[in-house]
């Protein structure tokens, strides 16, 4: 069943920091029903992740602290999209800045959101393949560990305590799904 989206009256934003907004928007149901939701937006662009790849098999993921969890994980690198920054040039970047590589292929391999209910932010996946050493200065305010996985031993790798972080999760699967298709 195809429903309309409920009308807004009104969007404030409730609280700011450098990094988010929380907006609180004032919504009408098409069945009348009247209430407020909050929701958390990051930047307008997003964000992009990458999985990296060496070589058909490997996948080169990063260990760096998690203020969230409080602890160093593992996962995929990513970051945000700077205002007026195509999406493939961030992800490149993104790489050079936290692995030291480039790619000379780039492809957007789809979009997700980490908590559609309560957040207005998308990330997407790119796969970064034929890669050529390359480092550029980031905002990272340690060096970031770089740690090559086999795509194929994703079982291991979401069994381990310090590789909780659902986009990077999900975007290996999409990617190993996504060579397996490709290889067929």
């Amino acid at each position: 069943m195809r429903r309309a989206k409920p009308a807004v009256h009104q969007r404030r934003t409730v609280a700011r920091s450098r990094l988010f907004e929380v907006e609180e928007m004032h919504l009408e149901f098409s069945n009348g029903v009247r209430t407020r939701f909050e929701r958390l937006v990051g930047s307008s662009g997003g964000a992009v992740a990458i999985a990296a790849m060496p070589d058909p098999d490997t996948v080169l993921l990063i260990r760096e602290y998690a203020a969230g969890t409080d602890r160093y994980e593992l996962g995929l690198p990513k970051g945000r999209i700077e205002p007026g920054e195509d999406m493939l040039a961030a992800a490149n970047r993104e790489i050079m800045e936290e692995i030291g590589y480039g790619a000379r292929r780039l492809a957007h391999l789809g979009g997700f959101s980490l908590a559609p209910a309560y957040m207005a932010h998308t990330t997407h996946l790119v796969l970064a393949e034929d890669l050529y050493e390359e480092r550029i200065p980031g905002d990272e305010p340690e060096e970031i560990e770089v740690v090559p996985w086999s795509i194929h031993d994703l079982g291991s790798l979401v069994a381990r305590e310090d590789c909780s972080e659902a986009r990077s999760i999900a975007g290996l699967f999409i990617v190993r799904e996504h060579l397996l298709q490709r290889r067929r």
